[in-house]
């Protein structure tokens, strides 16, 4: 549901002009920041209710394609390429719409291969359920609804859109790379909690709140680049020499 209204509010952003524009794109962003919500409890419920099924895995897969690969990446192309169309510019200004087809597309079929390697993934009983392998793609569908939320007007020059089509282009390659995220499916909500990390959730909760579009589009950057941040600090830091490495003198 929340896919096909984000789907609905970007084609009404691109008929209409002005603020009510603006804010039809910023209606798109919500309902995918609001699906990302969902799509952290839907799987909870089902195991809690004992529900879990083949048919869910997969009919969770069809929703995650429709809310965060098609909505996202028709989302990004309506809101940071279409409105260069109509600036006049060098050959490359307008090849720019036909850059956007490509690397939108992209989006969509990382984010579908991404969900269906996970799906095979999930089957295998050695998984690191820590960890997943790759960008999740509600992790990157959240940085494209964050970016609009946030800046709400629609781009209108043709470095930037190169610039936005960059960042689609990088989401579409992490979510198919081999680099490893941080899992929260082992985080157990019964557990107690200190007063301290309540607190915390509070004000955390309070923040996104109060000043959402900063917030949400920290958050949303912090979780993409934590797999490759890790990845580099893993490569630079060194490691402890293993057992059979150690040499006695």
């Amino acid at each position: 549901m929340c896919g096909y209204i984000a789907i609905l509010s970007t084609l009404r952003a691109t008929a209409i002009d002005g603020d009510q524009a603006r804010w039809a794109f910023d209606t798109a962003a919500k309902a995918i920041g609001w699906a990302i919500v969902f799509d952290g409890l839907d799987g909870r419920i089902a195991r809690l209710t004992h529900a879990t099924s083949d048919f869910g895995r997969e009919f969770d897969s069809l929703a995650d394609v429709i809310t965060f690969g098609i909505a996202p990446a028709f989302l990004a192309f309506a809101w940071g390429v279409r409105p260069v169309e109509e600036v006049a510019g060098s050959q490359l200004v307008q090849r720019l719409p036909e850059i956007g087809w490509v690397l939108t597309f992209w989006y969509v079929i990382c984010g579908a291969a991404r969900l269906a390697r996970f799906n095979i993934d999930s089957l295998k009983p050695s998984t690191d359920r820590r960890h997943f392998i790759g960008l999740p793609i509600p992790g990157a569908a959240g940085v494209i609804a964050a970016l609009v939320h946030c800046i709400k007007y629609p781009v209108n020059d043709w470095m930037y859109g190169l610039i936005w089509l960059a960042i689609v282009a990088v989401l579409g390659f992490l979510m198919v790379s081999r680099i490893r995220y941080p899992s929260f499916k082992a985080f157990d909500l019964r557990s107690r909690r200190s007063y301290l990390a309540i607190i915390f959730i509070g004000i955390t909760i309070y923040a996104i709140w109060a000043f959402s579009e900063p917030m949400l589009l920290t958050i949303a950057l912090l979780f993409a680049l934590s797999g490759p941040t890790a990845r580099l600090v893993s490569k630079i830091r060194p490691h402890e020499p293993s057992p059979q490495e150690v040499h006695v003198s």
